[in-house]
């Protein structure tokens, strides 16, 4: 088992409001100073989502996303950024792809891929073949790397597919979702799978959705893999829907696994070096 990983915090998401948990970040000042907070704790890495801060809805707008990037980077200039490209609420490549254009110090060092087109419980997240290659393809001419969205092991093929037609470099950054309704579940066997059916000279984190989070967390910790963590999967702290959990609350939780486990995140330069960024 490998001693360090990856810590990807996922702060916010593109569901989650102030109606349903008080605790999530919505304006870019709150995404910020919950960031800096996780980075005292130890993230080295952080899969951004944005809002338009006078009505708090979600947003492609760059000029968002580079109000929360110069914010982090005033603070703290090795932390691995990474944006979000999502098809969920968004389906025109101009607007999902509008962040790409970011440049110089407000530059994102990753872009989230995902590979296919998946439903989740309410709405569907819509990724046709043309969409995904004209993401990475401009991701890749614009040198920020992928964060490969996999909820299924047809989508980890698809990536392989990506690399033979040269849109995707090592080393491969994955992110693993399980527990989502129309993905790849939360067990062993499925989750195995998975990581075995990985392109060689990948890295990876996996993230639970929902009551999932903490077991694939734990899964993933055991088998010397990287974390997705925060409450853009999941607002719980306990599987009984009883308490509503922080950032901090999540966050600290996967450190005392990690440490009773005698594993510890990159450092943000480590991780850098790993992730080739």
């Amino acid at each position: 088992m490998d001693g360090k990983f990856i810590l990807n915090f996922a702060p916010t998401g593109l569901i989650h409001s102030k109606e349903i948990t008080p605790e999530v970040p919505i304006a870019p000042t709150e995404i910020i100073e919950q960031v800096l907070e996780m980075i005292d704790l130890g993230i080295n890495m952080v899969h951004l989502h944005a809002c338009e801060p006078q009505i708090g809805m979600p947003t492609f707008r760059k000029e968002i996303y580079a109000d929360i990037i110069s914010g982090i980077r005033r603070k703290n200039r090795e932390l691995i950024i990474c944006v979000s490209t999502s098809g969920r609420l968004f389906s025109d490549f101009e607007e999902r792809s509008d962040v790409l254009d970011l440049k110089g110090e407000l530059k994102p060092d990753f872009a989230s891929l995902t590979l296919s087109s998946l439903n989740f419980h309410k709405e569907a997240s819509i990724n046709s073949p043309q969409m995904v290659r004209e993401l990475a393809a401009k991701m890749m001419r614009n040198n920020i790397r992928p964060e490969l969205e996999a909820f299924d092991l047809g989508m980890i093929n698809y990536a392989k597919y990506l690399i033979r037609k040269r849109l995707l470099r090592p080393p491969y950054y994955f992110n693993l979702v399980l527990g989502n309704i129309a993905g790849a579940q939360p067990n062993l066997l499925t989750f195995g799978l998975m990581v075995n059916e990985l392109p060689e000279g990948s890295i990876w984190s996996a993230g639970g959705i929902g009551g999932f989070q903490l077991q694939v967390n734990a899964m993933a910790m055991v088998a010397g893999g990287g974390i997705r963590v925060g409450l853009e999967d999941n607002v719980w702290y306990d599987p009984e829907r009883t308490t509503l959990a922080s950032n901090r609350d999540l966050v600290e939780r996967i450190l005392s696994i990690a440490r009773a486990l005698k594993r510890e995140p990159y450092t943000r330069r480590e991780a850098r070096r790993v992730l080739g960024v």
